[in-house]
C-alpha cells in the first residue's frame, strides 16, 4: 500500500452559486456510514473474512477497498469478496485505485480491467486516490491531469460507475500560476462525470479547510472522508506533523464538517478512515469511530 501513499504529490462564483442553493438542497439524503479498510491495514491481508466480521459486527453497513492487485482483494476473486461482504450484510460502493499507467501511456488495460473488478463487486464508484502529476509541466500540464479525469470519468460510466478523486495534501499546498491544484481539477473536470471524495483530514497542513471547500464547491462532494487530527511530534500520516486519531478528540470540527456536506456538500456516503492509533489496537479505534458517528446522527 505504499504506493497509495507515494502517489505525487474563484471562489468568488462559486460562493456565489453556494448562496444560491438552499439550505436543505441534500438535508434529506440518505447518509451512509462506512469504513476505508485501510484503516485496519495491519490485520486485513492476514485474516480477510476475520476482519471483514469484525467491521460488521462493529456496526458498520459499507467499506471502501484498497490494494487491488493481480486480480484479486487481498486474495479473493471480485466474486469470491463479494460474497463475503454480502454474507456480513455490507457492500463497497466505492474502492480505492491508480491510474498511473494510463496517465503517462495512454494505455487503458488495466484501466478497464479494475473499473470492471469494482463493478463486479457492486461498486457505484470508481475512486482514484492519487495520480501522476508532472509539476515541471506547469498548470497546463495539471490541466491535463484533470482532463484525463473526465476520460477515465467516461470508461467509469461505461460500466455504469461515477468516478470520484480522493484528495491528499498537495491539491492544496502546490500552486500553478497562482490557482491551487485543486482549484485547477475543480475548474477542469465534469461535474456530471467527476465527482470528489472530500478527505477532511489530508488537506488540513496544506491549508486546506473542508469547510470553505464546501461553500466554495456546493454539490460536488459525494463521499467524504471522515478524519480528525491532531498535532504529533514525529513524521505525520502526510509527511507533516499531524496523524489521524479518534473523531472528536482532534481539532477538526469533524461534525460540523459532516452536516454540512450533508446539506450543502450532496455528501452521500459518509467514510470513516483512521491510519494511527496513538497505542489503541485499530480495531478498537474503529468501533469507538462508530459509535461517535452514531451518537452524532450518522
Amino acid at each position: 500500500m505504499n504506493s497509495r501513499r507515494t502517489f505525487i504529490k474563484q471562489a468568488g462564483l462559486a460562493v456565489g452559486a453556494a448562496l444560491l442553493i438552499p439550505s436543505f438542497a441534500f438535508d434529506k439524503v440518505t447518509k451512509k456510514v462506512g469504513l476505508q479498510l485501510y484503516s485496519l491495514r495491519k490485520e486485513l491481508p492476514s485474516d480477510v473474512k476475520g476482519v471483514i466480521a469484525k467491521v460488521a459486527q462493529a456496526g458498520f453497513k459499507e467499506v471502501e477497498t484498497y490494494g487491488f492487485a493481480n486480480g484479486k482483494f487481498w486474495g479473493l476473486t471480485p466474486k469470491e469478496f463479494k460474497t463475503l461482504l454480502k454474507d456480513n450484510g455490507l457492500k463497497a460502493p466505492s474502492g480505492h485505485y491508480g491510474m498511473d499507467e494510463f496517465s503517462k501511456t495512454g494505455n487503458t488495460d488495466k484501466l478497464k480491467a479494475d473499473i470492471e473488478s469494482s463493478a463486479a463487486i457492486g461498486g457505484k464508484y470508481f475512486t482514484i486516490a492519487g495520480a501522476h502529476v508532472d509539476m515541471k509541466q506547469g498548470a497546463d500540464g495539471f490541466r491535463k491531469v484533470a482532463n484525463d479525469f473526465n476520460k477515465v470519468a467516461e470508461l467509469a460510466k461505461a460500466s455504469g460507475l461515477k468516478f470520484a478523486y480522493h484528495n491528499h495534501d498537495f491539491e492544496f499546498s502546490e500552486t500553478l500560476n497562482g490557482e491551487k491544484l485543486f482549484d485547477i481539477i475543480m475548474q477542469n473536470t465534469d461535474s456530471k462525470l467527476v465527482a470528489q471524495q472530500l478527505d477532511i483530514g489530508n488537506m488540513y497542513h496544506a491549508g486546506g479547510i473542508a469547510i470553505d471547500i464546501l461553500k466554495q464547491y456546493p454539490g460536488r462532494f459525494e463521499l467524504m472522508h471522515v478524519k480528525d487530527e491532531i498535532k504529533t511530534g514525529a513524521k505525520g500520516e502526510m509527511g507533516d506533523k499531524y496523524e489521524s486519531t479518534i473523531l472528536g478528540k482532534g481539532i477538526i470540527p469533524v461534525k460540523e464538517v459532516m452536516d454540512l456536506g450533508k446539506k450543502l456538500g450532496g455528501t452521500i456516503h459518509f467514510i470513516v478512515e483512521q491510519e494511527s492509533y496513538q497505542g489503541k489496537l485499530p480495531i478498537d479505534c474503529i468501533k469507538e469511530d462508530f459509535t461517535i458517528m452514531k451518537q452524532w446522527g450518522y
